[in-house]
């Protein structure tokens, strides 16, 4: 027997309409499932179960109203459970960002992204573990402990939106909000077995977003399918005039109905050498290349593209982000942000504060971007880093001239020990190196699983599009979840 909370967001949706169950019933489901998996998860630095089943509640008032008048469209969202990431800003409830120098911050509004969910009618859960603020990419950085991957707790769940991945693959949420600098929906949905939605950069409102790198941060999606995936973007994507780099168009059509088996006739997909080299996982090649053979059976034609400035991407990548991160994190300091500590004068707060309270990642990346940015170093650094970025950009654009998007691998390897890279800061940022080239260029990139390796560990691919194209990606991977079951294999919890 399925349980409630092992269905898709989708197929929940449809239930819910036809009233074989309520919002409160799989509300509690779900609430049920975390219950008795948290203790060995950690997926969630919060929860509110008084506002989910207040709000599960007056999803089934609306649904008892829409069936008398059923002629009024609904929110497909409405009655469905989610979690959200632990740097988006839930009205009333903590927002950590997974960081000890915000433990007791309470945001009075609500995240762009997240007021749309409610106010379509979406059940909140509470707030997901993250990597501190979101900088990280196993969730080992939390200042909470680490989540557990479900497919193996000795493993991490990839970060930094680890704990919302880990959620939605424990079927303890039917979606949940993530947000990407540098792969931190994509990475995490690989090493979990679901499907991660990274929206071109300004698709989706950064506002109530805690920063990290504001010309990098977006809001997406995790959840079990791509058509989910979709659902949610639909109703977050848009406009809005609380975020001046969001850009000034309504939401994407996207395909939201379930048609089968989607042709892929003519479709042209990319497939760069730059992404299959030293350092990849044997398996992880092998899962990706048969997952692009399977899309050429639907009718797509693959073809090689080169993007010539992806070595330099990684090193781009950790200039320009730690450099704006120092920018961004200069508020936590004890006066605006953050519990001051005692101290006799200004610069003791500071220093006491900050060293006290912010985590040995968050530190790192404070002084590597202070260091680029400074005084005779700016333009022989983080300058050049910019232009460099340019030339990645360009290179995307060439390859979107030739094929309408690019298939590739999410991350090097699949799940790796927790602990494994603790002691090599490095090894740790080179898991990003597939991951965040979209990123600086700006792009969509949807991540969904495509195998396992032989522990058993999901293998995930990732296609990239040009910007502001996530139909076309939703597209790709309706397809191929359509013929295949990968998406649908769940851990033995």
């Amino acid at each position: 027997m399925v349980e409630l909370s092992d269905l898709t967001l989708m197929q929940a949706a449809r239930a819910l309409r036809s009233g074989e169950f309520s919002s409160r019933e799989l509300t509690l489901a779900c609430l049920e499932r975390i219950e008795r998996l948290e203790p060995r998860l950690h997926c969630f630095l919060s929860l509110t179960p008084e506002l989910a089943l207040a709000q599960a509640d007056e999803a089934d008032l609306r649904l008892a109203e829409w069936r008398k008048s059923p002629e009024v469209n609904l929110p497909l969202v409405l009655g469905i459970p989610v979690a959200i990431k632990d740097v988006l800003c839930l009205e009333g409830v903590p927002c950590t960002c997974g960081s000890r120098i915000l433990e007791n911050f309470i945001p009075p509004y609500d995240a762009t992204v997240v007021r749309r969910l409610l106010s379509a009618g979406a059940v909140p859960l509470g707030k997901t573990n993250t990597d501190e603020f979101a900088m990280g990419s196993s969730t080992e950085n939390s200042a909470y402990g680490v989540t557990h991957n479900p497919w193996d707790l000795e493993r991490v769940p990839g970060g930094s939106s680890g704990g919302s991945a880990a959620a939605v693959a424990a079927r303890m949420a039917l979606a949940a909000l993530g947000t990407d600098t540098g792969g931190s929906i994509r990475q995490p949905a690989a090493f979990c077995g679901v499907t991660g939605l990274k929206p071109t950069y300004g698709r989706v409102s950064r506002f109530g977003l805690v920063a990290y790198g504001s010309s990098l941060d977006v809001a997406g999606v995790l959840a079990q399918d791509a058509m989910d995936a979709a659902a949610v973007l639909s109703l977050i994507a848009g406009s809005d005039s609380q975020d001046a780099t969001c850009a000034d168009l309504p939401a994407p059509e996207l395909p939201l109905q379930d048609e089968g088996e989607r042709p892929l006739q003519g479709l042209r997909l990319g497939v760069p050498d730059e992404y299959f080299v030293g350092g990849l996982q044997p398996e992880v090649e092998a899962g990706v290349r048969r997952a692009i053979e399977t899309l050429e059976s639907l009718g797509a034609v693959a073809r090689a593209v080169s993007l010539p400035h992806t070595p330099y991407a990684l090193p781009v990548y950790y200039l320009i982000a730690p450099a704006e991160a120092s920018a961004n994190l200069a508020r936590y300091d004890g006066i605006r942000y953050g519990p001051r500590q005692p101290a006799d004068n200004l610069l003791e707060i500071y220093r006491r504060t900050r060293g006290e309270l912010f985590g040995a990642e968050v530190k790192r990346r404070i002084m590597l971007g202070t260091y680029a940015l400074s005084a005779g170093y700016y333009e022989a650094y983080y300058g050049k880093a910019q232009k460099a970025r340019t030339l990645i950009r360009r290179d995307f654009e060439a390859a979107f001239n030739q094929v309408d998007a690019i298939a590739a691998p999410v991350a090097p390897t699949t799940a790796f020990k927790i602990g494994e890279h603790a002691d090599d800061p490095l090894a740790m940022y080179l898991e990003d190196v597939y991951t965040l080239p979209a990123n600086l260029a700006g792009l969509p990139g949807l991540a969904f699983p495509v195998g396992f390796d032989q522990l058993g560990l999901p293998i995930g691919m990732q296609l990239m599009g040009a910007p502001f194209q996530e139909a076309t990606l939703i597209r790709i991977a309706c397809a191929y979840q359509g013929a295949t079951d990968w998406h649908r294999r769940l851990p033995a919890l």
